[in-house]
């Protein structure tokens, strides 16, 4: 089966926006946590992080899960690991293609190669 990097591409725009990775970091250290006690430690409002937390939770990469009045949120690190996982296969596939390259160039011999006529 090919893959493709558009099969990651919510994967990197949620983690293109460095106020989004640093939710998720503080979240990923806490082991679990509110949208109140997350931003009494990021430079920025409770409403923010709430809105980060929703775009992160939409991608997979955490998950809530309401206790009482509060919503406790975890880091989920499936998605990430099977995008880590899908961009390794594509990592590998492009170093055997790279590799075949490379030998098909090694094993030519450059005076039997047919040169362009110049224009």
């Amino acid at each position: 089966m090919s893959r493709s990097l558009n099969e990651f591409a919510d994967i990197f725009a949620a983690l293109a926006d460095p106020n989004r990775r640093s939710v998720l970091e503080h979240l990923v250290d806490a082991g679990e946590g509110t949208a109140t006690t997350l931003a009494e430690d990021l430079p920025f409002s409770r409403q923010a992080v709430v809105k980060h937390l929703a775009h992160l939770e939409r991608v997979q990469l955490v998950r809530s899960q309401r206790q009482g009045k509060e919503v406790r949120y975890r880091a989920h690190s499936g998605r990430l690991a099977a995008t880590a996982q899908g961009i390794g296969a594509i990592a590998a596939g492009w170093d055997q293609t790279l590799s075949a390259l490379k030998q098909f160039a090694e094993d030519t011999d450059p005076t039997q190669r047919r040169r362009r006529p110049a224009m």
